[in-house]
């Protein structure tokens, strides 16, 4: 499975976990590195000396390449930046701001820099910017979303017809065969999230991965758009926000209802009537709880069986 997203982080499948707030720690990111994918570290859960320890606890694991994404909102960047230098870490995904001002440090401490975008204006932004890959991720991911509210299948050509860069498919993706297709709308790799969140290996409450695989079908909703579009499983908070956007509620009073913490009390915590349970809508199609090893190689096996069917030219039209 050799391409530009292959060669560009040194991995054996163009398959990378989402760098996730209380799921991706350092031994899920192994895990999927080990594996033969690129695991990241996420971290925007993180104080800047628990994310230098998970950092350190990664390269004492694997020998495999594996990376960081970074919120380029967390208030203590210049200290999250300088840990990146400090030890070493070669891939950094940048997301939730503009790459302009951190891509040029890190090029200069020659990191491989993507960035996450849900819109084809901000992937040409980044192109511009210096970035070496972009992630596109359509609104059916979990967590924090992107106004546009466009999906993965008509993002993807979108963006492959802007830029020239590797591009990295996000957003619903959970199998081989939505591999498959993102690769044949133009992606050179995926960005699987919600697979990875609820993966044996995750630092997410079992609590909250075993409530995600009773979702099913319509269990997510995007919500909080006059703070940040988040994707959200339903339970009891969702309901109050959902109740307080139909009725037109201030920024203000949003702000107020999601007050602090309710992130790490639902997913890393386990409360799952009151906390902010971050979700993508591909988790509708999940039915167990498995081991990162055992999720790639059925990922690779579905891509396979899915590409020597459309070589055999089953799909006739």
């Amino acid at each position: 499975m050799t391409n530009r997203i292959t060669s560009l982080f040194n991995i054996k499948y163009p398959i990378i976990q989402g760098g996730m707030v209380w799921c991706s720690g350092w031994k899920l990111a192994t895990a999927v590195s080990n594996a033969g994918g690129l695991g990241l570290i996420g971290a925007g859960s993180m104080h800047p000396d628990t994310f230098q320890e998970h950092i350190q606890k990664a390269k004492a694991a694997t020998n495999k390449p594996f990376g960081v994404n970074v919120p380029l909102l967390y208030p203590e960047m210049d200290k999250i930046m300088n840990i990146i230098v400090k030890e070493g870490v070669k891939i950094v995904f940048t997301s939730a701001g503009s790459p302009k001002k951190w891509t040029p440090f890190l090029k200069e401490h020659d990191i491989t820099v993507v960035h996450v975008v849900s819109s084809a204006l901000f992937a040409k932004k980044c192109e511009e910017a210096g970035v070496d890959a972009v992630v596109a991720e359509g609104f059916e991911a979990g967590g924090h979303n992107g106004r546009e509210e466009t999906t993965t299948m008509t993002l993807i050509p979108s963006v492959r017809k802007t830029i020239q860069l590797p591009l990295i498919a996000a957003g619903g993706i959970g199998s081989g065969e939505s591999m498959l297709s993102a690769m044949i709308l133009g992606a050179d790799g995926v960005q699987m999230g919600t697979r990875f969140a609820i993966s044996e290996e995750s630092s997410a409450h079992e609590n909250f991965k075993k409530s995600i695989l009773k979702l099913g079908e319509g269990g997510t909703k995007l919500a909080l758009k006059k703070l940040a579009p988040t994707r959200l499983a339903k339970n009891n908070f969702f309901n109050q926000v959902n109740e307080a956007e139909c009725r037109g509620a201030s920024p203000e009073e949003m702000k107020e209802i999601l007050g602090k913490g309710r992130a790490k009390s639902g997913m890393f915590e386990g409360n799952l009537d009151e906390g902010e349970l971050e979700i993508g809508q591909i988790s509708a199609l999940i039915t167990k709880i498995q081991t990162v090893s055992e999720i790639i190689s059925q990922i690779e096996q579905e891509y396979q069986e899915s590409l020597a069917q459309l070589q055999s030219n089953k799909y006739k039209f």
